[in-house]
């Protein structure tokens, strides 16, 4: 999955939904804004595109009018990708090597860049 920070808002546009080869189906667990939604829509409609998978939005949550809900080519979950199955070994692995570095002195894993982003 990809961060959203300013230079990835937007990602795959029409250039680059354009440039899958057709019926290609585009998955999007990560951030909503990494996809134009308004590319993504017209796609979609002109049959260009096989179809979606989106577990996250731009907006999110969606708005009930919005095209994405109708079109017969796209599913969309609630932002519900992760799993407590998935997570929580994810988290405790995390916490655990997290105090050990506290212990040790060392540096953290998974600490947050401010100037990155993420």
């Amino acid at each position: 999955a990809a961060a959203l920070t300013p230079a990835t808002r937007g990602l795959i546009g029409a250039d680059e939904l354009a440039a899958l080869p057709a019926g290609a189906v585009l998955v999007n667990v990560a951030r909503g804004g990494l996809v134009d939604s308004d590319a993504l829509v017209a796609a979609l409609e002109s049959g260009r595109l096989g179809g979606a998978g989106l577990d996250v939005t731009e907006p999110e949550p969606l708005p009930a009018e919005h095209p994405l809900w109708t079109a017969p080519n796209c599913l969309v979950t609630p932002h519900v990708a992760d799993t407590e199955a998935m997570t929580v070994p994810l988290f405790a692995h995390r916490i655990a090597a997290n105090v050990a570095a506290f212990v040790g002195g060392t540096t953290f894993d998974g600490r947050i860049d401010l100037e990155a982003g993420y």
